[in-house]
Formats: structure tokens, sequence, C-alpha cells
């Protein structure tokens, strides 16, 4: 068996034990973390289990929650919440943050794996659960206090609020860990015994289900006869058994992870450059983007950078410090991949195009990414992909100097829509995101009046417009800043994949729409009012591309919100984005913003 690096994190009040074991001959680009059972159960039952994935080419974390094992802590002060905390900050110490999970729990453990998988979204490649429990949300905070009937406990003694909840009947069917499981939309094998002696057979069935829904092709039931409750125990005297639900975690892994992307691009590097590791980004929305940081292929790989400060490994003579050290990264480049299944659909076209337009873009002046490599048919990757270069400063989403950013946007679209495109290399005419016969009216308007109207200026032919070269998709969301104050500027435009000719005022109704969106009404006009400042001609008709993009967003304009939400505007609720949309429909049919 391989070398284990036994650690101790200061993780929530406690000294939480963990263990570590890296694969033979690779670097590996997923972790596997393994989270024991309640009563007496702890990370060394799994030992073996943590074997079977490390032979297979993976990382792996197991720790004991406090309370177990080697870890701090009374068993009777722990609770679901902080089993969630010691596991989240445990991960966040000890493993890269480029790194894709596998979550893998038993008994109690199924309740921190939903928790951890809500909390870690797309990061999580797989999902394994044995003999899962699941609990009331009204249990998660509550201590589990002692266990009635256990040594010590005195005759009599009152049980506590977490048993009070779990012993109410059905309590568990409104549990947060149904609804997350529901939503998953990666690899998932449950695992449980013929008859199971401790987890109702409802509770089974019922996250079966939930498991089933929508995620189907992607997962697997599997029942090991002979088995009992406490799976860790007997995998660990059935490596036959073990083997197999290893095997059907790690499935089809890379649908989700990336796993064949990471070795597409190490190929698509220059001679003595590798990929050191990767981040998932924040607010995409049609696709996954991911932070590459890449190393010399000559440099020594370590695991640097996390919590340096936490670390303490244990040895014969007591505990000592760990120093982490890191390779210098080369480079940072930014690979999108198109995972969602309707959007994968479009991958093909979207990135070839992208591909072009970068290539189109280079020595214009305008602030793009550069082309490092596409596979836009994913013949080579998990996932149609694109890697290009990461330009530097953030995307700017917050009240202060919006006014300044206006300005700035105004002029970066004056630039794009200036850039000189040979007719042979045009991009391919704009296409309408809606029309009039698939706007969704709100059920809930007050003002239907305005929808109506709104409907019927874009039911009209569209006006004549003299074309230029679009983004097609220019936003404050594909615009990257640096600086603050008066030296605040645009250092990047992202997203070319909706590259396309047509009339300059569609990207100006875009940003518009988002700018009303994030701001207000208000911030659309003064975009509009610096745009044609500047020198920007939107010719006849802009009511009507301003009203054709708006309606897309109909009726809710919920669909941008969870990328903004993740990018800081926790405040833009699905009530004001819809308040927000409204508003500015009727003020654009006021003629407020024409």
């Amino acid at each position: 068996m391989a070398e284990v690096t036994e650690l101790v994190g200061e993780f929530d009040r406690e000294r939480i034990s963990c263990a570590v074991s890296e694969p033979d001959g690779v670097i590996p680009s997923v972790t596997v973390v393994l989270l024991h059972g309640a009563g007496i159960g702890d990370k060394a039952r799994l030992a073996e289990l943590g074997e079977d994935f490390r032979t297979r080419g993976h990382r792996v974390l197991a720790l004991d929650f406090s309370g177990h094992g080697a870890s701090s802590g009374d068993l009777a002060e722990l609770s679901l919440e902080r089993r969630f905390r010691q596991a989240r900050e445990a991960i966040d110490a000890y493993v890269p943050p480029g790194q894709s999970l596998v979550l893998t729990g038993f008994s109690m453990s199924g309740q921190t794996v939903a928790d951890l998988a809500a909390h870690y979204g797309s990061r999580v490649a797989g999902i394994g659960l044995c003999a899962p429990a699941v609990y009331a949300d009204a249990a998660w905070s509550e201590p589990f206090g002692a266990e009635p009937g256990a040594p010590g406990t005195p005759p009599g003694a009152p049980v506590s609020r977490f048993t009070e909840i779990l012993r109410t009947p059905d309590s568990w069917r409104g549990s947060r860990a149904l609804d997350v499981f529901r939503a998953l939309r990666t690899r998932v094998v449950l695992a449980v015994p013929e008859v199971d002696e401790i987890i109702p057979y409802a509770v089974t069935e019922a996250v079966a289900q939930a498991l089933a829904e929508g995620n189907e092709p992607r997962f697997t039931r599997l029942v090991f006869e002979g088995a009992h409750h406490r799976l860790g125990m007997w995998f660990k005297e059935h490596p036959a058994e073990r083997g197999r639900f290893v095997d059907a975690v790690l499935d089809d892994l890379g649908a989700d992870g990336w796993e064949l992307t990471r070795r597409w691009v190490d190929k698509s590097l220059p001679e003595g450059e590798r990929v050191r590791d990767a981040v998932v980004l924040r607010g995409g929305w049609t696709s996954q983007m991911r932070l590459v940081r890449t190393e010399a292929a000559d440099g020594i790989r370590t695991e640097g950078d996390v919590g340096a400060e936490n670390l303490r490994a244990e040895s014969g003579d007591g505990a000592e410090s760990v120093r982490k050290e890191s390779a210098t990264p080369v480079r940072e480049l930014v690979l999108r991949s198109f995972a969602k299944p309707f959007y994968r659909r479009h991958a093909a076209g979207l990135l070839a195009r992208e591909a072009a337009v970068l290539g189109l873009l280079a020595g214009t002046g305008v602030p793009a990414p550069a082309l490092v490599a596409a596979d836009p048919q994913g013949e080579h990757c998990d996932h149609p992909s694109l890697l290009m270069t990461r330009l530097e400063g953030a995307v700017r989403l917050d009240e202060d100097g919006l006014e300044r950013r206006i300005g700035l946007l105004a002029r970066q679209l004056l630039d794009i829509h200036r850039v000189p495109v040979a007719q042979a290399d045009r991009p391919r005419e704009y296409e309408p995101w809606t029309s009039a016969d698939r706007v969704r009216v709100p059920a809930d308007t007050r003002r239907p009046e305005v929808w109506r109207r709104a409907v019927d200026v874009i039911r009209q032919p569209p006006p004549p417009y003299e074309g230029c070269f679009l983004h097609r998709d220019f936003h404050p969301g594909n615009v990257l800043f640096s600086g603050s104050g008066d030296a605040l500027r645009i250092s990047g435009v992202v997203d070319w994949v909706e590259t396309s000719w047509g009339p300059a005022a569609l990207d100006v109704a875009h940003c518009s729409t988002a700018l009303a969106l994030l701001h207000g009404t208000g911030a659309a006009r003064e975009f509009v009012a610096r745009y044609t400042a500047g020198g920007g001609r939107l010719g006849a008709g802009l009511l009507h591309w301003q009203l054709l993009d708006a309606l897309a967003y109909a009726p809710d304009a919920e669909k941008v919100a969870g990328p903004w939400r993740e990018l800081g505007r926790t405040d833009l609720t699905p009530e004001l984005l819809s308040g927000r949309l409204e508003e500015y429909i009727a003020s654009l049919l006021d003629g407020e913003t024409d």
C-alpha cells in the first residue's frame, strides 16, 4: 500500500485528522474525498477503498470528523453543519483549487456529500453514496447530543433536539439534500446493501428517485447481496465488490471533469511547458470556463499555495510543520468548454467562429485574447473546447465608478464596430434571439399593455441598416477592467462566439439591456448617449433593435441572474430583475432612451 501523508488541520475550532495519498507516476486532476459515517466511523475503515481509488490514478483525501478517530472534539457537540464545515475547510486547505472532486460518503455523510455538492457546484465530477442518510433541514445545526443508552449517559437523560427531529416520522422528506440530488448533472453511484437495517427503505428509495431525475443516464444503483449498513467495513472484507463500486464511480468520469481535455491542453502547449493546475471560473452561463496555469515541464510539481499555516504532519517525534512550495507558473491561459447539452450541439460552429474572429482581431487594437488551440468538434477533449491567452483585469458589475465605465464601454464598442473586415472574412449575418411569437409575457404583470405594444413593434419587419462588425454579446459581463479612478481602463473583451455582421444598433441595444438590468434605466440611456456622442451612427429604427433585444429576456431575466450573482451581485433577485426589465421596456416605448 502506498505511503499516506497524515495531516492535522485547525478547522472549525478543532484539530481535524486527515490523510492524503498521491497516485504513482501521474499528475492527478481529481481528488477523491472519503467521508465516513456516524457513531464509531473513522477514516481508517476506508483505507483500502482509498487505495483502490489511488491505484486508478487519483489523489485521495480522507478525514476524521471531530469526535471521531484521531480528531479532537466531543461527538455530542458535532452537528451536520459542523461536518459540512470541517469537510469544506479540509478540502479548501488540502486540495489544489483547480482539481475536480469526487465526493464519496457513507451513511450520515450522504447529507454531507449533498451539502458539499451544493457548495462546490460544477467542480464536483463524481459522487459515490453508500447507504446514505438525509435529514430534515431543522436538524442541520442541532448538536447530536449524547446517544441514549450509550456508556456514560445517565439513565433517563433527555434526548437531544437532533434526536427528537430524527425520530419525527417522515421529517426527512423535506430535506434540502433531496433537492441537491435532483439537480445533479454528474456521475453518481448509489451503493446499498440488499437489506439496510439502519436506513429506512423509504429514505433509500427517495434518494434513488431524486438522483435519477434529470440525471438518469449517469446514475447507477448497486445492490450488494449479503452486505450490511456499514458498507465501509464490509468493503474491507470484500475487495472484488469494493473494486466494482470504485470502477462504477469512475466510469465516464471525464464527461463532467476534464481528464481528456487536460491531456489535449498539455499537447497544445509549446515544448517545455505543461499544465500545472486549473481553476473553474465563476460567471459563465453558456460555457464552462477554466483558468489554466502552466509550468516548466522539468519543474518540480508540488501542492503549494493551500493553507500552509494550517498544515501539520504527524511524525514519530510528534507534530511538525510542513513547508509547502509551489512551482513558478510560466503563464495563465483560459479554456472555454461547452458542456451543457444544448450548447454542445452548437459548439462546433460557435468555437470555429471564435477561433477565426480571434485571428481576425490580432493587431487591430481591440483587446481580445490570442488563440492558442481549438477543438471545436470535441474530438480530443471531454467537451468541445478552445484555449486562449488570459487577459489581465476583472469584470466589474458594481455601482462604484459606473459613469466612467459606461463611457469606456461606449468607446470600446465604437472601436469594435470600426474594425475593417474584408468581404471574404465577414462573419455570419446576425440572428435575432427572439421573435414576436416567441416572447413570453410575465404572468403576473400589471402592465400587459406595455408588453403588447412592445411585441407589436418587433412584429414589424426590421428597419434597413448599414452592416458592420458586431461582437453580438457585448455587455459588462464580457468586459475586463484594470486600474481605478482616472486610471481605470478596459483591458480585455472576451466571449467572441456570437460575432456577427449586422446593425450597430443591435450591439448597442444588447449592452443597454444589460446595463438596465444591472443598474437601472438611467444607465442604459447614458450608454446610448455616450455611443452617439463618440460618433456612433445608429440609424433609423433604434427602438426596434432595443425591444428585439430586451424582449429576449422575457419574462423575468432570471437566466442572467446566476452568473451575475456569482460575481457578487446578490441583490439581483428575480423580482428586481423582472421589475427592471418591464420598467426598461416601458421607458423605451415612452421614448426615454430612443
